[in-house]
């Protein structure tokens, strides 16, 4: 049958062709758009990258002026009577024309009242020539009486700026808001309106409130009743951008927006427009193309400047750009004929290789069905395994009670009456029979660990007494803080379920003892409507990752295995903030009846502490 349909496929090559064709057309057109579209996306990254590079530099550029704003500030709230040559040296030790060249002046504006106006204007007239001004030519601008003043007091450089001193800055009542709210928060504001400049032409200024030093600041009124004025920064817009778009293409379109008051006469107060402050294109774009546009803020507090990037396309592509979308539509055509046609080659080799894996997949399945089997079977003798291994446990553990148990208190009641006998008369065989004794007691101290060992005495008298025994020996061996939580002293379980859960308490401790350095062990033991449940819990280092399956490892493997034996479930987790959990949970086998507990037998003299004392 497979031959018959190789046959009829070579018998219609037009039809296959023609189906070629237009697959290979169609991923052509395709791989087009996709490369067309990643040369367009990696233009938009290298555009994105270059304008969040120039926003990084005019980020920086603008927080050293405010880093000199803050320290001006800096320098007059730690000296109170600053004088105008200390503020002149300080200024010129800045060598803004080299370090700062965007900052244009330095000033400092003392607040005052109208009750202090008088005294403030004979200050400043008996100051003045000092900073080369005629003090006749002084006077506060604009003309007016107003309930407080912020006027313009020192100022750097000295020489293009003698016409400022005496500005009042609150006269705008927008300044006044900004310099209110900057006096109020402590912060750095910017009044967004343009500033005429000498050397730079046009600019923008940036204030910071003083406050007189000592004097608490927490609350706006400490503030408030703190003020004394503010210094400020003059900056030429033009030459914070200088050099930013070097290393650009020359189509980079960059405008600096920002809000700025929009006093109209007549019209309210405190509105603010958008306003161009920098425009290295004097507004002029390539309409005739698509452009990738950004707009990103640059970091002035209290005023939304915004630095708008724009560039065409075509200014960003190279010529390998331009025609690679080309080349990958051809290439991508021809490679997909090419391909479709090797397909119509190998269809019947393909066809034959799929029957091949039918094949072969049946055979795995059954072999999985096999294993399968083969692991109930294991399964069923490692239980059955498990089982007599108790019970040789046991019968071993009675045997040497009652076998070597009775010889050893034999042997131990001849040497005590030995010792007895020989105290007043035999000094020298007393010591040696008491010597003998204590042999004899060691002897069977260790049998007893031993039967202990192998199987518990105390396993029969209840699964609760068995875990209450096990929880004081780990204690007293390790030091161990323990917690024991049982619902009820009696656990209504089967021997060997109790003997499972024993186990597993046993080797989760010796873990805990070996590996976890806890301090802390919580064990809780519950018996529900269907199964028992069993979880120990410590506070030590947990587990790592890999560790449950460590190579060499078989303690949990063991635990793991017993539970599934029985039926039941087992898990180990991490416990948050530290610690390992151990949860154990076993059906009930058949009868939930509980086990009696029988009575000592005169043979357990094994466990009588008096007795070895």
């Amino acid at each position: 049958m497979l031959k018959t349909l190789h046959w009829t496929r070579l018998a219609a090559p037009k039809k296959s062709q023609l189906l070629g064709l237009a697959l290979s057309l169609g991923i052509g057109a395709g791989l087009y758009l996709v490369t067309d579209g990643a040369i367009e996306q990696d233009a938009q990254e290298r555009f994105t990258t270059m304008a969040h590079n120039a926003q990084a530099t005019l980020n920086g550029r603008v927080k050293s002026y405010a880093d000199v704003l803050r320290g001006a500030a800096s320098l007059f709230g730690t000296t109170p009577e600053l004088t105008r040559e200390q503020f002149h040296r300080y200024v010129t030790g800045l060598d803004l024309e080299t370090e700062f060249p965007g900052i244009e002046t330095v000033n400092f504006a003392r607040r005052f009242t109208d009750a202090e106006r008088a005294a403030f204007e004979a200050g400043m007239r008996s100051e003045l020539p000092e900073a080369g001004v005629d003090p006749g030519s002084f006077r506060i601008f604009p003309p007016g009486r107003r309930s407080e003043y912020t006027v313009l007091t020192y100022i750097e450089p000295r020489d293009p700026w003698t016409n400022r001193y005496g500005m009042d800055l609150q006269a705008r009542p927008t300044v006044a808001l900004t310099l209110a709210n900057s006096r109020d928060t402590g912060q750095l504001s910017t009044s967004g309106t343009r500033v005429k400049l000498h050397a730079a032409g046009s600019g923008l200024a940036m204030r910071m409130p003083v406050y007189r030093p000592g004097l608490p600041l927490k609350t706006t009124a400490d503030r408030r009743a703190a003020y004394v004025g503010s210094v400020g920064i003059g900056f030429g817009v033009e030459r914070l951008v200088h050099g930013v778009l070097d290393g650009m293409p020359e189509g980079m379109h960059l405008v600096i927006t920002g809000m700025s008051p929009d006093e109209q006469p007549g019209g309210p107060r405190g509105v603010y427009r958008r306003m161009v402050f920098f425009d290295n294109m004097s507004g002029k774009r390539t309409a005739s193309e698509p452009a990738f546009e950004l707009q990103l803020p640059i970091g002035v507090q209290n005023r939304d400047w915004i630095a708008v990037f724009s560039m065409s396309r075509s200014q960003l592509n190279s010529d390998l750009d331009n025609w690679l979308p080309l080349a990958a539509m051809l290439v991508g055509a021809l490679g997909s004929f090419l391909l479709f046609t090797l397909y119509q080659t190998l269809s019947s080799s393909r066809e034959h290789a799929m029957a091949l894996a039918r094949e072969m997949t049946q055979e795995l399945r059954a072999s999985e069905s096999r294993l399968q089997q083969t692991n109930e079977r294991l399964r069923r003798l490692a239980a059955h395994a498990e089982n007599i291994k108790e019970i040789e446990r046991k019968r071993i553990a009675r045997e040497i009670h009652d076998d070597l148990g009775q010889n050893l208190l034999a042997l131990r009641i001849e040497a005590d009456q030995l010792a007895a006998r020989t105290a007043d008369n035999h000094p020298r065989l007393h010591a040696r029979a008491r010597l003998t004794r204590d042999q004899i007691d060691a002897t069977i101290r260790s049998v007893r660990q031993i039967i202990n060992d192998l199987r518990p005495n105390v396993l029969d008298l209840g699964l609760g007494a068995a875990v209450d025994w096990q929880i004081a020996e780990f204690r007293r061996r390790t030091g161990v803080t323990c917690e024991l939580i049982m619902e009820s002293d009696e656990i209504p379980v089967s021997d060997r379920c109790a003997t499972a859960l024993f186990r597993i308490l046993q080797e989760s401790l010796t873990n805990i003892s070996r590996h976890a350095y806890a301090s802390h062990v919580r064990v809780e033991l519950s018996c529900k409507t269907d199964h028992v449940a069993m979880s120990v819990t410590d506070n030590g280092v947990g587990i790592q990752a890999g560790g449950r399956h460590k190579s060499g490892s078989f303690g949990l493997v063991g635990v793991e295995e017993r539970i599934k034996i029985l039926g039941g479930s087992f898990e180990v987790s991490n416990v948050p903030g530290g610690g390992t959990r151990v949860q154990v949970s076993i059906p009930f086998e058949g009868s939930s009846t509980v086990m009696p507990r029988p009575a000592l037998p005169d043979a357990e003299w094994l466990d009588d502490p008096q007795l070895i004392a």
